[in-house]
């Protein structure tokens, strides 16, 4: 039985930078549900710094001295990509409940190799694919299954974020293709699952995935950077229930002009917008009924939001929200959603899009 304070154990969150303290620390922090027990970084004093500015008991250089600690019920992975088999396997190993951020591995082979240790263990499981923590993302997912749009008949994602041509020294190394981050992984791996949890999967998909971009400078450095990571991804395709799909994922060398997606059906139209990203940002939701004047914004209903107040919008909140969903499956031995079989499932999606821009040919999923 769960005690009555779930303690986490991050491995990650460096008090100076990092997606674990930008979004982890300040989500956990305000839940009630959750106490951070422990945090682990490489170097003895990041990890202390970080422990002593958030009140954390523990600090370690040791994920597996962090996952082996009694006080420890859940590890969250807040690391680069190519870090997460062997940590996950590690909390697994402690059977410990895992979050772990979205890519789950580098590649599908070790994405399935975690599902199915995590499986075989018996434990709770999520993927951070932060959307579908989204109070915005939920509410687009009730608006359809409510009838709002009535038979979808098509959608589109079109997403641009700046940042192509540059690199800072902490993130040159995800100019690497095989490392696993990248356009196609994150912005890309992000927003197609906001589409298909919203309207299911894909039937079958086309695409081209390239590489625009093919130096970029380290701007700490000043170094040239060989990039072989892809920039761009466009996809065409048709969904489980018939509807055509379009997405085009993009990190431009200038401005980006953020998140703009239309979903389109026989009785209405829906569009959410947004500055950023569609796993952080705030969206905004305009919708219009066929026969109706146009389009008019539809406020997210509050109950949509599921963390306390004291959550601070921006990345906490859906992380928030994601974390709110695995302490109650670790309660009631419930599912999770997302788990690590939906980031199987993802994978396979980005492995059959660039298979259809590898070889010309429409995938079959």
């Amino acid at each position: 039985m769960a005690r009555e304070q779930l303690g986490v154990g991050i491995i990650g969150a460096n008090v100076d930078q990092g997606w674990g303290t930008r979004a982890h620390l300040p989500a956990l922090t305000a839940m009630p549900e959750f106490h951070v027990a422990a945090v682990c970084t490489r170097h003895a004093e990041t990890a202390q710094a970080t422990a002593d500015k958030y009140g954390i008991p523990q600090a370690f250089t040791s994920p597996e001295e962090l996952a082996a600690s009694p006080d420890v019920d859940i590890v969250s992975i807040c690391v680069r990509v190519p870090g997460h088999r062997d940590l996950v396997a590690a909390a697994l190993n402690a059977g410990k409940h895992v979050y772990c951020e979205w890519p789950l591995g580098a590649n599908s082979r070790e994405a399935k190799e975690m599902r199915d240790l995590a499986e075989a263990k018996n434990v709770r499981h999520m993927v951070g694919l932060q959307s579908r923590g989204a109070p915005a993302v939920g509410y687009l997912k009730q608006l359809v299954a409510d009838g709002y749009v009535g038979q979808v008949v098509s959608c589109s994602i079109v997403s641009s974020l700046p940042g192509a041509g540059t690199k800072s020294d902490a993130f040159a190394w995800s100019v690497d293709a095989e490392l696993g981050a990248n356009t196609l992984t994150i912005p890309g791996g992000h927003s197609i699952d906001a589409l298909c949890y919203v309207l299911g999967e894909f039937r079958e998909v086309s695409g081209k995935v390239t590489t625009q971009m093919t130096t970029a400078t380290n701007v700490d450095t000043g170094e040239e950077l060989r990039v072989t990571a892809p920039d761009q991804m466009l996809v065409s395709g048709i969904l489980e229930s018939g509807a055509t799909a379009s997405v085009h994922i993009s990190n431009v060398p200038a401005h980006g002009t953020g998140l703009h997606w239309e979903i389109h059906g026989t009785e209405g139209s829906l569009i959410a917008s947004a500055g950023g990203a569609v796993q952080y940002a705030s969206i905004t939701i305009r919708g219009g009924k066929r026969g109706g004047t146009g389009f008019e914004e539809l406020p997210v209903p509050a109950q949509l939001r599921r963390v306390p107040a004291g959550v601070p919008e921006g990345p906490p909140l859906n992380v928030g929200q994601m974390f709110a969903r695995l302490a109650q499956g670790i309660r009631d031995g419930s599912p999770v959603d997302p788990d690590f079989e939906v980031a199987v499932t993802r994978h396979r999606l980005l492995d059959a899009i660039t298979a259809a821009s590898d070889t010309g040919r429409t995938q079959t999923l």
